[in-house]
Parts: structure tokens; C-alpha cells; sequence
């Protein structure tokens, strides 16, 4: 079943679910949000006369000019020789699994969750907690995959969220949520109870993640900020919270270390040209001195792509693990010690991977907003 997915969702299109090739109405076209359509369905969704398009997945318009050729896929059907883009879906071999890794279970998809944002695991209870833009909009998922609550519906009082835009979960089991559409974080216990509110300033909260001591760490991607929350969640009171870091470059994701306390966050940098864009990672150490950085140009020396990172998590190890959106991949990039390697985790199967969480049993979860899934990997 593992193989059978991953050899769909990395070479058929998800619109037309026709395998790709190298040429012809087949060939995979990127679209500027990232999303990857077969040469046809660009052409059909463009139109006779060629007009902007809107993207089926994230509704993003566009021009078919702006589309480019998918080259990782290319290279792949290449490597595969030229029956790979004319096996049908029970036939033939893709490219094995990564040693160690497996896809266990899969959640979602489109009618379940809509464009998601952001995932979080529960360490205590093992349950999932999901960021999305659905008409409640944190989806809440029990270990075995069955879906245990919904909540945050747009103008319910006492659980409104307007966008989220990241999700974790506290220790002590809350859910606290990044709200983009009104500038604030939000906590919420698992019934979907709203408990705390907390608008201190906020420009555009973003990224978040809570360290072992029930704390909150949270980007602010307007301001180049990072803030630490203090709060006692039961009682839904505010403590404390202080800016820890300044000076950053559009910070998004963050991730803390559930064994050296360290902090990694990405940097969105601003781009030159429509597909320029970059992003940069940087590690501190908990006392929040910069350890170390990488930036596209740099993991250029150790991997020949460019990458951009969307999420990025830390393994029971304290290892470094990012999703990267161009080569559709899970990449591990070492300790801070020793950052970057790199070292592929996933590297097919993804669609447009946007959040990472790992759970108590150490299972990865990948969030792929490219088929509005959540993606579970385990040791085989």
C-alpha cells in the first residue's frame, strides 16, 4: 500500500491522474505556488485561448507562462527509463523507500482538510492536531487515524479563528494556534474550549512550537521577531511574553529541541525576480546565541538543487529535519554541531510538504498541502 501511494503521488497527476513523461501533453509543469500538473491540464485549466489559470489545489492564479518544466520529475523518469511514464497504477517499481522509513498511514485529503497549514503530535496521548482552512478550522485526529474533534469555526464565539496559520500542542495538552486573520495566538483545550487569547503587539504571528516546560516559542514574520509565551493554560492566564530574538528576515517556521532546549527557525528572504525566492535556517542554542546557519547558496555545496524550506522539526536525536518544497522531500540536516549534512529521509511521495512534527513513538508526520493529507512514516 506504501509503494502504491508513493508511486502516485509522485508520478500521476493529480488532476487528470495520467502518468507524466518527458514530452507531450504528459510532461510536468511547475506552477509558481510549487504545485506540479501535467502540460494538458495546465493547457485545459488556461483555456483556448491560453488565459490565467487558478491553481486546483491552493486557488493561486496564474499565467501558462509562468509555468516551468518539473526538472527533479524529469530526472526521475529519465532514470527510470522511458516505461516509467507508462506503467499503469499496479505495475513496475519506483524508486525504493529510504532505508529505515516507511509510510504507515495516511489522513485526509481533499473534503477533510482544506489547503493545511500546520500539524502538531500530542506526546501524551498521541493524537494530531490540524491547522487548515475548513469551515472549523483545527481538525484533531486520534492515534489510529479516526477523526476525534473539530473546532475553531470563523464567528463562533469563544473558539474563532479567522486564519491560522501554524498549530502546536503544549504538554499539559493544548492546543495553541497562530491566527493570522486577527494577529493573535490562541489556546484551546482538545474539546475545542477556547482558553487564552493572547494580542500583545503582534504583526503577523507565524510559526510555533512548545518547548518540554509547557512554554510557547512563536515567530513573527511582520516584525523579524521571536517570542517566548509564558501562560498557565488551565487557568487561562498570561504570564509572560518576551521577545527573545529581533533582527530576523521574515521568520516562519520554528522548532525547539525536546533535548538541548536549541531553536531552529527559517527565514524567508525577499526575492530578486517571481521565482527567486530563498529561505535560510538558523540554529541557537537555548540561551539564544546564533550556533549556526544555512542558506540555499550554502546547501548548494552539499546538495546540487535549491531548496526551499517550508517547515522544519528536530528528531528524538536533536537532529535537524526540514521539508523542502522544490524536490518535494524530507531532508535531515545533522546536529547543530555538525550542520548541514544532508541526508534524504523521504525523497518521493510528496506533493507540496508543508508541516513536520515527530510523534512520541518517533514517527515522522509530514503535512503535504499538495493532496491535503497527513502523511505518517515509521521505522520498517
Amino acid at each position: 500500500m506504501a509503494e502504491a501511494e508513493a508511486e502516485l503521488g509522485l508520478l500521476e497527476c493529480r488532476v487528470c491522474f495520467e502518468r507524466y513523461g518527458p514530452g507531450g501533453q504528459r510532461r510536468p509543469r511547475n506552477l509558481p505556488c510549487g504545485h506540479v500538473l501535467c502540460r494538458g491540464c495546465v493547457r485545459a485549466l488556461g483555456g483556448p485561448e491560453g488565459r490565467r489559470l487558478e491553481c486546483p489545489f491552493c486557488r493561486r492564479a496564474c499565467g501558462s507562462a509562468e509555468t516551468s518544466d518539473c526538472l527533479p520529475l524529469l530526472q526521475l523518469l529519465e532514470e527510470l527509463g522511458p516505461s516509467a511514464g507508462l506503467r499503469g497504477s499496479g505495475g513496475g517499481e519506483v524508486a525504493p523507500a529510504p532505508a529505515g522509513l516507511g509510510l504507515r498511514l495516511s489522513l485526509g485529503g481533499w473534503g477533510s482538510l482544506v489547503n493545511p497549514t500546520g500539524v502538531a503530535a500530542c506526546r501524551r496521548s498521541g493524537r494530531l492536531a490540524v491547522a487548515h482552512d475548513g469551515k472549523k478550522r483545527i481538525h484533531v485526529f486520534g492515534p489510529g487515524g479516526s477523526c476525534l474533534q473539530r473546532f475553531g469555526e470563523r464567528g463562533d464565539a469563544g473558539n474563532d479563528i479567522k486564519y491560522p496559520l501554524d498549530v502546536t500542542v503544549t504538554p499539559d495538552g493544548h492546543v495553541v494556534v497562530a491566527d493570522g486573520g486577527d494577529r493573535s495566538v490562541k489556546a484551546f483545550d482538545f474539546e475545542g474550549r477556547g482558553v487564552l487569547a493572547v494580542r500583545e503587539g503582534f504583526c503577523l504571528p507565524w510559526g510555533l512550537d512548545a518547548t518540554p516546560e509547557g512554554e510557547v516559542i512563536l515567530t513573527d514574520a511582520e516584525a523579524g521577531a521571536l517570542y517566548r509565551l509564558t501562560a498557565d493554560f488551565k487557568t487561562g492566564k498570561l504570564k509572560k511574553c518576551q521577545m527573545i530574538r529581533s533582527r530576523l528576515v521574515s521568520p516562519r517556521g520554528v522548532a525547539v529541541s525536546q533535548t538541548s532546549g536549541a531553536v531552529v527557525v527559517i527565514e524567508h528572504l525577499k526575492a530578486q525576480g517571481p521565482n527567486d525566492g530563498s529561505t535560510r535556517v538558523k540554529i541557537f542554542s537555548a540561551e539564544m546565541d546564533l550556533i549556526g546557519q544555512m542558506d540555499s547558496f550554502g546547501l548548494n555545496l552539499v546538495f546540487p538543487a535549491k531548496m526551499y524550506t517550508t517547515a522544519v522539526a528536530f528528531d528524538k536525536e536533536g537532529r535537524v529535519v526540514v521539508t523542502d518544497v522544490r524536490s518535494q522531500a524530507v531532508v535531515c540536516l545533522g546536529k547543530p554541531k555538525e550542520f548541514p549534512i544532508f541526508n534524504p529521509l523521504i525523497s518521493h511521495g510528496l506533493s507540496y510538504p508543508v508541516g513536520l512534527t515527530y510523534m512520541a513513538n518517533d514517527s515522522l508526520v509530514v503535512l503535504d498541502s499538495g493532496d491535503h493529507s497527513v502523511k505518517i512514516y515509521s521505522s520498517t
